[in-house]
């Protein structure tokens, strides 16, 4: 697969908790942190993901927006 992406982070799914429309999908990167991912109930039976599975956080976006308090 080709992504135009460049921020694609591989890891492993450590929990899939589905709501009535939307799931949350975590992701453990290499090093311990851990990136969460909305997304759709179809798309986590579509992908088939479940705990264990290798998987990559795909990022693309046009702002990233950084605070500091």
């Amino acid at each position: 697969m080709k992504l135009s992406a460049r921020n694609v982070l591989p890891g492993t799914v450590t929990e899939v908790t589905k709501g009535q429309t939307t799931a949350h999908v975590k992701i453990a990167l290499p090093g311990g942190a851990v990136v969460t991912a909305s997304i759709t109930n179809e798309a986590v039976d579509a992908l088939a993901l479940k705990v264990g599975d290798e998987a990559s956080a795909i990022i693309k976006a046009s702002d990233v927006i950084i605070g500091k308090a």
